[in-house]
């Protein structure tokens, strides 16, 4: 190992945690004002500080309401139930988050079922889409009642769904009577990346799923986005799902200082992510945002050798590795990480 890595070991312990943007800790401004907020009972409707930001989230999206949830993976299943009943199906790209990563949650809870699509880039392809679109055929087959896309794309490397894309996947929706489902987990990068509003984003689906807790930096909490109806639908949903909260306005708190100081500031994340791409042998300009994933022989191997250097990243597949950048990797860290990520 080159002697000015193992220097940056020693001198600073592991060089930075590249797993997930998910491993951000409050900032000392985030929790004064978790400290300070304002809360009440939120199953009776009574939590001032949940109240604003729902209503500032729906707004921001250019709905009618929201509901905030504890996981993006339970607002994602709120959202896709509102337009998916007990044996219909979605159709979503193949390494979707709702197909993936949420454990098999929206066939366990609410009984809908799965088809997918494959894109090279988690894009939508509208060819694949059309071709399986299944309308009401009868007793025998099982119905489309909603597409569902993910921006940006998690396991593809944070690409960006563009816009255009959107709009024909929206405009076939419409034209053959079914939902749009956006699982925005993290649509606030998509909206910095690009400089599309984010109610044009919204505007283009029924439902979605936006999460705070990734990019946005704050400890907890996603949100449910959609009609008045489809969010007092899911509320109670929410709460058979056993996730009515209480005095939950100390998070909601941390959303609304993430939503002030911490949106445009991902621009940042997307410089250190193209920085640490160029070291590991990927194509900046393939990286949109603040993911970047690699094929290697052995990604256990691949991760094993990363953290012995120094440096946390994850398998995301037998042969694909991910890293991401985040709130708390500082370009002093992310240029650390580099000349580690260049010896592998």
């Amino acid at each position: 190992m080159p002697a000015d890595v193992v220097a940056d070991r020693a001198a600073d312990g592991p060089v930075v945690d590249l797993r997930s943007d998910t491993l951000t800790r409050p900032t000392e401004a985030m929790r004064r004002a978790m400290a300070g907020a304002e809360v009440g009972d939120d199953v009776y409707g009574e939590d001032p500080t949940v109240r604003r930001l729902e209503e500032r989230v729906a707004e921001l999206l250019g709905h009618e309401a929201a509901l905030f949830c504890p996981t993006g993976s339970m607002a994602n299943v709120l959202a896709l139930r509102t337009v998916v009943g007990v044996g219909q199906e979605v159709l979503c790209e193949a390494q979707a988050h709702v197909a993936r990563a949420e454990l098999g949650a929206h066939g366990a809870y609410t009984g809908l079922t799965m088809r997918t699509w494959s894109h090279p880039t988690g894009g939508v392809d509208l060819d694949a889409v059309a071709s399986m679109f299944a309308p009401d055929l009868g007793p025998f087959f099982v119905r489309t009642t909603a597409i569902a896309v993910e921006n940006t794309h998690n396991f593809a490397g944070g690409t960006v769904v563009p816009l255009a894309d959107i709009e024909a996947l929206t405009a076939f929706a419409r034209a053959n009577g079914v939902g749009v489902h956006l699982d925005g987990a993290r649509i606030f990068n998509a909206h910095v990346a690009t400089g599309v509003p984010l109610a044009t984003y919204g505007g283009l689906v029924d439902v979605a799923a936006v999460c705070l807790s990734k990019g946005l930096g704050a400890p907890v909490g996603s949100l449910v986005v959609g009609s008045a109806d489809a969010i007092t639908e899911s509320r109670v949903w929410r709460k058979r799902m056993g996730g009515g909260m209480r005095q939950v306005g100390v998070l909601a708190a941390a959303g609304l200082h993430a939503l002030d100081h911490h949106v445009e500031r991902l621009a940042d994340d997307h410089a250190h992510a193209r920085l640490l791409a160029e070291a590991w042998g990927v194509d900046p300009a393939g990286v949109a945002t603040n993911i970047v994933v690699r094929d290697v022989p052995d990604a256990p191997a691949h991760v094993a050798a990363a953290r012995e250097a120094g440096v946390l990243v994850s398998a995301v597949g037998a042969r694909t590795v991910r890293l991401v950048t985040h709130l708390d990797v500082t370009r002093a860290d992310a240029e650390r990480a580099a000349r580690v990520l260049a010896t592998l």
